[in-house]
């Protein structure tokens, strides 16, 4: 019997080459400046994020193009190799936060997430289409008429960055938090009504509105979260308990990162992110008690060390500060970083009070979500390819992913110092750094 398919050619000498010296350089000037990051008292995202815009176009582009030629080649074969790595540092990242949401406080809390999460996604996505009305004709793309340009720039000044969000709160110390709580929880809120909405924006710019477009997406949301409850949760929590009793943590621990990468990979399939498999995969595991929970922390070292830094450089790549030159684009860059900070920061603090939390409690909420990082670069990355933005207005999106990302931490470290540790955040603290092996 032969196989009809000939064997797959192997991966160049050169490829090969290119993208371990792409994952060391990544690595150390990642690591290096997210420790300088956190010896200048901010979390260790701010300085991992800005060591891809070092690398990137923004500066080794422009001072030493032939070595950036080198590194990083426009070659789409040779980028994506190094997207999987920080894809799958992403997915597991996220899967990590969603085994320590505490269910039992998002539910007694639930007014107050429900309050947050529509004031920081309806507030900005309103104020951010009104905005696209005043940016000139020149910012939008060719496939683009206003109405698809406005909706997304409105889903841009909305949206927040669940695993940028996930990581600050994690250097931070602050997921243990009740604030931290909320603001995850809120943050995976916005993250699935943005994955929502660009869905119907892209569908807009490639086929025009269509009711069935939205209609399906909905429909796909709703059997996810429906399926996750009642049919994935009692399936997972009985197949690990199988495996732990018969085979050991580290057979479990295998088991859990193949949930982990299928989830994604499931709601990938439905045409959602691969982001929201994982962390609804990571809710599951951590609902399922602490044995569960500690054989997916003995991942977090690694996860932590290597993986995220590896997934937050690469996202900096991705930007080109050198457009900013341009007079008019500055200006609008300018106007747009303000009006997406007020809007999203005051969306999540009057929610938040809405909600009936304390002053100091909103302030943090607003500044948490504030944070858009990779999932904003992801984001102009589909609309300059649908042809919606153009260069410029791609760079604006950028430039609010990578300032509100750095300007949340210090906020947050301020707002939350004020605030008493309660005896459940201490217990979840306890249960959070307890030694995993």
């Amino acid at each position: 019997m032969t196989l009809a398919m000939g064997p797959v050619p192997a991966i160049s000498h050169h490829q090969m080459l290119v993208f371990l010296v792409q994952i060391g350089v990544l690595l150390t000037v990642a690591v290096g400046l997210g420790r300088l990051a956190a010896r200048v008292g901010l979390p260790s995202v701010v300085g991992e994020l800005t060591a891809g815009v070092v690398l990137g176009p923004s500066l080794l582009g422009n001072l030493a193009p032939d070595v950036s030629n080198w590194l990083l080649p426009r070659n789409p074969e040779q980028l994506h190799l190094l997207g999987a790595v920080g894809q799958l540092g992403v997915i597991f990242l996220v899967a990590i936060t969603g085994a320590h949401i505490d269910l039992g406080l998002l539910r007694r809390k639930r007014r107050a997430i429900s309050w947050v999460s529509a004031g920081s996604v309806l507030l900005p996505l309103v104020i951010g289409f009104v905005l696209s009305l005043l940016l000139p004709d020149s910012l939008m793309g060719k496939a683009s008429d206003r109405l698809t340009f406005g909706l997304f720039m409105g889903v841009a000044v909305a949206v927040s960055a669940l695993p940028v969000i996930a990581k600050t709160l994690l250097d931070m110390g602050l997921l243990h938090r009740n604030v931290g709580q909320i603001i995850i929880g809120a943050a995976a809120v916005s993250d699935i009504i943005g994955w929502l909405l660009l869905s119907v924006v892209s569908a807009m710019a490639t086929f025009g509105f269509r009711i069935g477009v939205l209609t399906e997406s909905v429909g796909y949301l709703i059997l996810v979260l429906v399926a996750t409850a009642y049919v994935a949760r009692p399936l997972i929590g009985r197949l690990l308990r199988t495996v732990e009793r018969s085979a050991g943590r580290e057979v479990s621990l295998s088991a859990i990162a193949v949930l982990i990468v299928l989830s994604a990979a499931g709601t990938h399939a439905l045409g959602m992110e691969p982001v929201l498999g994982a962390f609804l995969c990571g809710i599951v595991v951590g609902s399922l008690g602490t044995e569960s929970r500690r054989s997916l922390d003995s991942m977090r070292a690694f996860i932590m060390a290597t993986l995220a830094p590896l997934f937050l450089a690469t996202a900096g790549l991705q930007v080109d500060l050198t457009a900013l030159a341009e007079p008019q684009v500055l200006v609008a860059a300018l106007i747009t970083l303000l009006v997406a900070i007020g809007a999203k920061f005051a969306g999540g603090y009057l929610g938040a009070r809405a909600g009936r939390l304390a002053h100091t409690e909103s302030v943090a909420i607003g500044a948490g979500l504030n944070a858009r990082g990779v999932v904003e670069i992801i984001l102009a990355s589909v609309g300059l390819q649908l042809g919606v933005l153009t260069t410029a207005s791609y760079t604006i999106v950028v430039l609010v992913a990578v300032v509100t990302s750095v300007m949340a931490p210090p906020i947050l470290r301020r707002t939350t110092q004020r605030m008493t540790k309660t005896d459940a955040e201490r217990e979840r603290e306890r249960e959070f750094m307890s030694p995993s092996l």
